[in-house]
């Protein structure tokens, strides 16, 4: 029954979630499973990234700012953390706690790579749904900048 409830996970990722099902099954099968308590920390802000992680259940908190303040953003079951550590082994932007007893699956490049290899069309749907990202990604920034533009020519008037 497991493996059905990580491969429904994996299908409420939107990266993952076009795929073929013998690839979301594989990623399933090889992905790690972790099981983490309350206040536990999946990740530090500035380790080198080792994969993505799908959350299964429960929430985690990502913490940029590790300023006491509250944190960023809120990843709940089906949301994807660190989706460049999928393909690169970056350095973590934030901190991951659980905020209560939570589910993840980490999902490493090497992972990926095999997915990619056994399965042709999985790179063609991951490559469009990546650029979807980046097409999202930079209407926002180009929205910014037309805010920011509008402000200044405010402030000159």
């Amino acid at each position: 029954m497991a493996l059905e409830d990580d491969i429904a996970a994996l299908s409420r990722a939107p990266l993952f979630g076009q795929l073929e099902m013998d690839a979301m099954r594989l990623i399933a099968f090889a992905a790690e499973s972790r099981a983490l308590k309350a206040g536990e920390v999946l990740f530090t802000k500035g380790e080198r990234a080792d994969g993505g992680y799908v959350v299964v259940r429960g929430a985690i908190a990502l913490d940029a700012r590790e300023d006491g303040s509250p944190a960023c953003f809120v990843a709940e079951p089906g949301a994807l953390i660190g989706q460049t550590a999928l393909f690169l082994r970056n350095l973590r932007p934030a901190t991951a706690t659980a905020r209560e007893a939570s589910g993840v699956m980490r999902i490493s490049p090497t992972l990926v790579r095999r997915v990619l290899e056994e399965y042709p069309s999985a790179a063609a749907v991951l490559h469009q749904a990546l650029v979807r990202d980046l097409v999202s990604l930079s209407s926002g920034l180009e929205n910014v900048r037309q805010q920011l533009l509008t402000i200044d020519e405010s402030g000159k008037g």
